[in-house]
């Protein structure tokens, strides 16, 4: 078998891998089509170990962070919001305090965190929701997607608690909540 025989499923894999994350250039030899897919695949490899990184003391994962939103269709619809007093409420309409950053600590486990205010949204062993100014293990939450396209977050720490609204717009405790009642979903909106 020629030497470029044994390239050609190398080319291929290049040009697969590289199509969904940009159009294909036009190539005129077949010299130049390896010497591309091979760049492609540097490219491609290069951005996938940007993904996840691990900060310098090693305990909060830096990954795809989103800036979203929660709301939860409950009563008039609320959207959460931490307050830099640490209190966390339900509001109808969008403010500052409303931004959260969701961000990936471990697989399917992400903090909340204020934009404005500066603290993470964290829930204490009564299921009591505060705002922390420290990053610690009552800060992390499971999300879970939920049949009906909302999310549901329960504490990683206390399992069977869950971050829920009442009909008013004030926080329930995470231990009188389930995940089957519409006051613990949520819907991220940028």
């Amino acid at each position: 078998m020629s030497s470029s025989g044994s390239k050609l499923p190398l080319l291929l894999y290049g040009i697969l891998l590289y199509s969904s994350f940009a159009p294909l250039p036009v190539i005129s030899s077949k010299r130049q089509t390896l010497q591309s897919a091979m760049s492609l695949v540097r490219a491609a490899a290069s951005s996938w170990d940007k993904r996840e990184v691990t900060a310098s003391n090693g305990d909060y994962l830096l990954g795809i962070k989103r800036l979203r939103r929660l709301y939860c269709n409950v009563g008039i619809g609320f959207h959460i919001q931490v307050l830099p007093n640490g209190k966390i409420t339900g509001v109808h309409n969008e403010n500052r305090y409303t931004l959260l950053e969701i961000s990936p600590v471990e697989r399917g486990v992400v903090t909340l965190f204020g934009m404005r205010s500066g603290l993470f949204l964290a829930m204490s062993d009564k299921g009591k929701l505060y705002g922390s100014g420290h990053y610690n293990d009552e800060c992390k939450f499971k999300e879970k997607l939920l049949a009906n396209n909302y999310n549901a977050y329960e504490s990683a720490v206390y399992p069977g608690m869950y971050i829920g609204l009442s009909k008013t717009g004030k926080t329930k405790r995470g231990n009188r909540v389930t995940p089957t009642m519409t006051m613990t979903h949520f819907l991220p909106r940028i």
